[in-house]
């Protein structure tokens, strides 16, 4: 059990949870994946033990993501997930509630704003902080953006990819779109499912992206052999899948996020896209590890990339920042389209 504190940072994405501790840092990475009995809707298991039983659970147990493309799809189970990760980090007797900060992606609403709000309340705490996730991400990836030159971000995470562009503190313009990881995952599915007449799993999808896919024409060649349910035969039979035909698959999911790239680029004052330029962008987020994607998005955009040292912690340590630095928390605790209040 974490000692009990007063200052969180939640990474709250759609693959996984992250926990930040101020003065601790990183504390808790876990699956946002939530298992429930389908008629009772009662929780059986959260985080890693839920994600474990992903497509292998029996008929009466289903293992749910409750957050989908950034945003809480089913409240109530974000809700005992909060509470369950809240509780593990400071202890259940909390005699302070802990103030936190959650991230959000930049194109969020007003009304998905509240919903997030509204669960970390009834999770617990006592007064809760939104930071859009690629503000969090840079200030996690190290860039310094308090001085009037620009910085460019994109931040690939499992539901949503935000592209922001930052200087003097805040983002001059940004924009969000719900493809990310699990669309990558989706595609590759489909791709099998459609030339190999083969259904695979998420896991599978997962690893397959991980261990052979690349994004760069010119990238690695590698290959591994893919196991599903024929569904012809309605057996199980194994194919070999390449890098070549992987990067066919997520060609469609690539132009996205390289096509979001490009118009916040396009959208950026010229003094400040001469400075990106010069700089490059940074890639943040678990997607960011797909092989070539920096090579991709350089070529498509004419501007070079560079990917964060640990890409898949970055907004967890930007919300870390947040709250180590009170003028940042001042000015979420000022600026509405970030903060909300429960």
């Amino acid at each position: 059990m974490f000692p009990m504190t007063t200052d969180i940072g939640i990474d709250l994405g759609t693959a996984s949870i992250k926990v930040y501790v101020r003065g601790k840092g990183i504390v808790l990475r876990e699956p946002s994946v939530v298992a429930v009995e389908k008629e009772s809707r009662r929780v059986v298991a959260i985080g890693e033990e839920a994600r474990r039983m992903v497509g292998r659970t029996p008929g009466n147990i289903v293992a749910l993501r409750p957050l989908r493309e950034g945003v809480i799809d089913d409240f109530d189970l974000t809700l005992h997930m909060l509470k369950h990760f809240i509780t593990r980090v400071c202890g259940r007797a909390m005699l302070i509630r802990p103030r936190v900060v959650i991230c959000v992606p930049s194109g969020v609403t007003s009304v998905e704003r509240r919903a997030v709000v509204e669960a970390a309340g009834q999770a617990g705490a006592r007064r809760t902080y939104l930071i859009e996730e690629p503000l969090a991400a840079a200030l996690g990836a190290g860039i310094d953006i308090s001085p009037p030159s620009g910085s460019l971000v994109v931040d690939i995470g499992g539901g949503t990819t935000d592209v922001a562009v930052l200087s003097l503190g805040g983002i001059v313009h940004s924009a969000s779109i719900r493809v990310g990881g699990d669309r990558c995952d989706e595609s590759l599915i489909r791709h099998v499912r459609r030339e190999h007449n083969l259904l695979i799993g998420e896991r599978t999808a997962e690893e397959l992206k991980i261990q052979v896919a690349t994004a760069y024409p010119e990238g690695r060649r590698l290959d591994m052999e893919v196991r599903g349910r024929d569904l012809v035969s309605g057996l199980p039979r194994t194919v070999v899948m390449g890098s070549e035909e992987c990067r066919l698959a997520l060609e469609e999911a690539l132009q996205a996020i390289a096509t979001a790239v490009r118009g916040v680029l396009e959208a950026t004052p010229p003094e400040l896209a001469a400075d990106i330029v010069d700089r490059g962008m940074m890639l943040t987020g678990g997607g960011a590890l797909l092989h070539g994607l920096d090579r991709f998005l350089a070529d498509a955009t004419g501007v070079g990339a560079l990917v964060a040292e640990d890409p898949i912690s970055c907004v967890a340590l930007g919300t870390g920042k947040a709250l180590e630095s009170p003028h940042i928390l001042q000015s979420l605790a000022t600026d509405r389209r970030v903060l909300g209040a429960g």
